[in-house]
């Protein structure tokens, strides 16, 4: 679950008045300790409200009202996005926090809205509609959500670490030069396939293409059946190296607050026709299995 934990605002935060270097320096090792457990997803601190403003709604009318508001205690100096296991591990590390304020201060924690606390009214298209718009928001192409049957995919695997991922591009070199010699070809479209993934992040790449029949396959090739299912499907429009940053930004930053259930099944990179070995552009995608 997400929450939101904000700094309620006190007299010396409304007058402006900066934290010390020993604060800064106690609430920098508290954010890393947050950091370090994936607890953290981002935070801010607020100006005061003097260098704020309001806007009032009545019917179709619009008032605008600048800073700053009176109401000292109900104000807003600050606050992190979490990602906690429960309520109770938030509260616990609130309670680790230094106090914010020179003076007493308050910190209150509240449960973000998930996608599935709306129920049937947040249908399957409007789930993806808000994931598309996550990924724009993140600096991704807008994903396409598309329904793919089985696939058999042949080619050469190999296992990687993350540190180790660096050596697949010759894999890739080594396939190609390979690839000729497979005997019953689906299309022209090559696939780097991620799948058997761990939970320290190892994992095995399979470059391959998409075969009907595993018959006859050159003895060091693996034959991989994909199940069908639906996928978000992501465009990569930059350099083919630049590909392991938007597989990390989809993996670390997308699937975990996209709304959509991510399936426990391979992901798989595909090269079409479109794309050109030679200055390794265009006609790249990303697909993410989903439930």
């Amino acid at each position: 679950m997400k929450v939101i934990v904000i700094v309620k605002a006190s007299k010396s935060s409304e007058a402006g008045a900066l934290p010390s270097e020993q604060m800064l320096t106690e609430m920098g090792k508290f954010n890393e300790e947050l950091v370090k457990a994936g607890v953290m997803v981002d935070g801010v601190g607020l100006k005061p409200s003097s260098a704020g403003a309001r806007v009032h709604f009545s019917g179709t009318d619009r008032m605008e009202v600048d800073g700053p508001f009176a109401e000292t205690k109900e104000l807003v100096a600050g606050f992190w996005i979490w990602r906690v296991k429960s309520m109770r591990e938030a509260i616990d590390w609130v309670k680790r926090c230094p106090n914010p304020m020179p003076e007493d201060s308050v910190i209150e924690i509240r449960p973000v809205f998930e996608a599935d606390d709306f129920g049937e009214a947040f249908t399957p298209e409007l789930r993806e509609q808000e994931a598309a718009l996550r990924a724009v928001g993140l600096g991704l192409n807008s994903p396409t959500f598309e329904t793919k049957g089985d696939m058999q995919i042949a080619g050469i695997s190999h296992s990687y670490t993350m540190e180790t991922r660096v050596a697949i591009p010759g894999q890739w070199e080594r396939f190609v030069d390979q690839a000729g010699t497979i005997p019953t070809p689906v299309g022209k479209d090559f696939y780097g396939v991620s799948w058997n993934s761990q939970p320290n992040c190892d994992f095995d790449y399979l470059t391959g293409v998409e075969i009907s029949s595993a018959a006859n396959l050159p003895p060091d090739f693996t034959s991989l059946k994909l199940e069908g299912r639906r996928y978000a499907v992501f465009t990569h429009t930059e350099h083919v190296s630049s590909i392991p940053q938007t597989i990390g930004t989809i993996w670390t930053k997308w699937a975990p607050d996209c709304g959509l259930k991510i399936a426990h099944a391979p992901c798989f990179e595909r090269y079409t026709s479109e794309y050109n070995p030679t200055t390794g552009m265009g006609g790249m995608e990303i697909w993410i299995p989903l439930e």
